[in-house]
């Protein structure tokens, strides 16, 4: 663990942070943290620093706590999770997650720019996320909020490249600041399943459902459910009957196997479904152009 000194003034571009970060640049917009585009004197790389402040945690110990609980995240690799390399704890309390600089640019940024995709590319898209899932769900661990603004897109060889940032991180603070078994709503309600409302901490069959909406959202450019605050959400949520592509976007033309495949991703119900990212996954493959 660091004991340089540490100050949030390290942070701004062309400084030195501990000893080892030439700091760059902030980056993308992070939500419990901040983000810089920095370069790793000790390992002569670029890299992203997650900047979580001390004033996030109820002192040093905590803090402390919180980098045991990101540690797994260090063992979790695949060309579509945006790999963490270290987790330095500065004598403040200040802990800086150390990843890969991710490429590209967000999904969300993606969606606003361009058109659709069309349904090919989602299938492509839906196969690499969930191959990065499968990565995480097989070090134990869940991501917690998959969406378009944890999703990275990068074009390798005429075809979009995806991988996902910031795993673990508002679940593992949840938990290491002790605030109880049944949780506030950890994620995003547009892409959280509708047990995450009754204060369920995310699991591998919510990654599954944040997935599926987001494989959604991008064949018809809108959510699966109507409604604009959190009750309407919710309440759209509980309806048992699968959401349909071709309902809530009349104009696209989806085959009736990948509105399905896509639909038992976002079923109300754990039971029907899948019980895993790898079953979902099998759902999608045969679907995969060429």
């Amino acid at each position: 663990m660091a004991t340089e000194a540490f100050s949030p003034f390290d942070l701004a571009p062309g400084r030195l942070a501990l000893g080892r970060f030439q700091i760059e640049a902030p980056n993308r917009q992070g939500g419990l943290a901040a983000t810089f585009r920095a370069h790793d004197n000790k390992h002569d790389r670029a890299c992203e620093l997650v900047v979580f402040p001390s004033a996030l945690f109820d002192g040093r110990d905590q803090a402390d706590g919180y980098r045991r609980s990101l540690e797994p995240w260090l063992s979790v690799r695949s060309p579509h999770v945006v790999a963490v390399r270290d987790l330095v704890l500065a004598a403040d309390g200040t802990l800086i997650e150390v990843c890969d600089l991710p490429t590209g640019s967000s999904l969300r940024q993606r969606l606003k720019e361009g058109p659709r995709f069309e349904p090919d590319q989602a299938v492509d898209v839906g196969l690499q996320l969930l191959d990065g899932v499968m990565a995480v769900h097989e070090r134990g661990l869940v991501h917690g909020d998959i969406k378009p603004q944890t999703i990275y897109v990068s074009e390798r060889e005429s075809r979009p490249h995806v991988a996902l940032v910031d795993g673990g991180v508002t679940a593992g603070l949840w938990s290491v600041k002790h605030l109880g078994d049944r949780t506030a709503l950890i994620g995003t309600p547009f892409y959280a399943p509708v047990e995450q409302f009754g204060g369920e901490s995310p699991d591998v069959q919510s990654d599954v459902y944040n997935v599926a909406t987001v494989l959604f959202e991008l064949v018809t450019g809108v959510l699966p459910w109507p409604g604009k605050s959190l009750l309407e959400i919710f309440q759209a949520k509980l309806d048992r009957r699968l959401p349909s592509m071709r309902q809530r976007a009349p104009d696209v033309d989806v085959a009736p196997e990948l509105e399905l495949a896509v639909a038992r991703g976002l079923a109300a119900d754990r039971a029907e479904r899948y019980a895993d990212a790898a079953a979902f996954h099998a759902a999608l493959e045969p679907l995969a152009a060429g």
